[in-house]
């Protein structure tokens, strides 16, 4: 990937975006980026002298970070049919706040679940002019809908998730074997992408089933070999179908000798984790503090660390939020009955980075995690980086700023949250989309936000 050169004083520029420290794909630089028509039309050196060669605006942001804006596709909107648990006008906002400038919406916790194309429509509508940053969707892959799947793929959906165990909502029922062969076979005949939680239920009914508030109790419910057995079968049938699989919300590290075994063999197979794995222990959840119930499960902090590496070396492709609220009244002290599921839309850029600079890792692979490769695993290729030709997306970062996470503060319908009182590194001054700036300083512009259908 390379720049291209200047476009002359008559050429179609309209803004100047400058900054000591750009995150481009060949690393940070100083640049200045031409934009035109919602485009990034190139990116200069930070010294042209843009006032003489351009009839253009000049935002300078000095030492603060131009980034490619976040590129989130795991998001729980749930609207319609539990806009009190969030709604596209409260979750873009968050997003927005946060420097994520594109969400895929998941197919269930909204009623109706995104299963046929009426339900497809009656979600884009609701979503219509309520979005402030760029939204699209995935269709969902369950019992009974197998002749739903290329109409939904036609319609634009980016894919199709299943479940391997319950989900927690009756509406979305999970495949079993059979299902998940059918479903699979049916997606790869044109081409789709399976996107699949993966729990052996299986082995979570044979785990002890305590209630209460003791953390450890719960995370013994959802062990780490339910999550694995669940993938060695996904990559069984990946590989059996030459079809196109990804992991959702990679908790358990055990698993990741498993995936890198099958990406050395060629299997179509693509991984994500979230945040609240990659920040969060076990070992420091207190007890009754349901807000930090997600399944699978926050584990240790050894565990962590095999999540880190696996980012690192390419086992584990990006880092997605499954920003999945509730009311406040659901997140019960029993973690058996409470409702499973972290809210950090907002917060997700910040806390990878506050971990991720510990660790020694830059801005860059931030960016690449969370921005260029969650783009490329929905084929959105106008997004996730800073270069001629892609969509003028960006968050502008104070990356060495702290603030303290007060819930009051944030953009989410219920604001709980597992990261209350942390503080964090990363201060998003402010937030674009196609080069308008729909988020400065605690301000949002009117929603500018367009709904996305994948490409052919």
């Amino acid at each position: 990937m390379k720049s291209v050169e200047p476009v002359g004083p008559a050429g179609p520029v309209e803004l100047i975006l400058r900054s000591t420290r750009v995150v481009t794909p060949d690393g940070m630089r100083a640049a200045s980026v031409a934009v035109a028509e919602g485009r990034i039309t190139a990116v200069l050196p930070y010294d042209t002298p843009v006032a003489h060669s351009f009839r253009a605006r000049v935002e300078d942001f000095g030492d603060d970070v131009l980034m490619p804006g976040l590129v989130d596709t795991h998001v729980h909107v749930n609207d319609p049919g539990r806009t009190e648990w969030e709604g596209f006008w409260t979750a873009t906002r968050a997003a927005a706040a946060g420097g994520v400038t594109t969400l895929i919406d998941m197919p269930l916790n909204s009623l109706p679940p995104t299963t046929t194309v009426a339900h497809l429509r009656t979600k884009q509508a609701v979503a219509a002019g309520r979005a402030h940053i760029d939204v699209g969707f995935w269709g969902g892959a369950l019992p009974g809908n197998l002749t739903d799947l290329r109409p939904l793929h036609e319609a634009g959906v980016f894919g199709f998730k299943a479940f391997l165990a319950p989900s927690g909502v009756d509406e979305f029922p999970h495949l079993d074997r059979d299902g998940l062969a059918r479903s699979l076979t049916r997606i790869a005949a044109f081409g789709g992408l399976l996107i699949v939680h993966a729990e052996d239920p299986h082995h979570l009914a044979a785990a002890p089933q305590r209630g209460g508030p003791r953390y450890a109790d719960f995370l013994a419910s959802r062990p780490r070999h339910a999550e694995d057995t669940a993938i060695a079968h996904l990559i069984a049938e990946a590989r059996r179908l030459h079809a196109r699989v990804h992991v959702l919300h990679l908790s358990s590290g055990d698993a990741l000798p498993l995936i890198a075994t099958a990406k050395a063999d060629g299997v179509r197979i693509t991984v994500e984790t979230c945040p609240h794995y990659l920040t969060l222990a076990a070992e420091e959840v207190p007890d009754g503090a349901s807000e930090f119930k997600c399944c699978p499960p926050i584990r240790e902090a050894a565990n962590q660390d095999l999540l880190w590496r696996a980012l690192a070396d390419g086992t584990i492709d990006c880092v997605v939020t499954d920003h999945s609220p509730s009311t406040a009244d659901l997140k019960t002290a029993d973690f058996a009955t409470a409702w499973g599921g972290v809210s950090g839309l907002q917060l997700s850029l910040a806390a990878v980075w506050t971990q991720a600079r510990r660790r020694g890792h830059g801005l860059e692979d931030v960016a690449r995690w969370m921005a260029e490769r969650t783009a490329a695993l929905a084929g959105l290729d106008r997004k996730g980086a800073i270069e001629p030709g892609r969509d003028a997306d960006f968050a502008v970062l104070a990356p060495d700023e702290t603030f303290t996470v007060d819930p009051a503060a944030l953009q989410h319908r219920n604001r709980v949250t597992a990261y209350a009182g942390r503080t964090l590194h990363g201060v998003v001054r402010s937030t674009w989309l196609r080069g308008e700036r729909i988020y400065a300083d605690g301000e949002f512009s009117e929603p500018r936000g367009a709904l996305l259908t994948r490409t052919p």
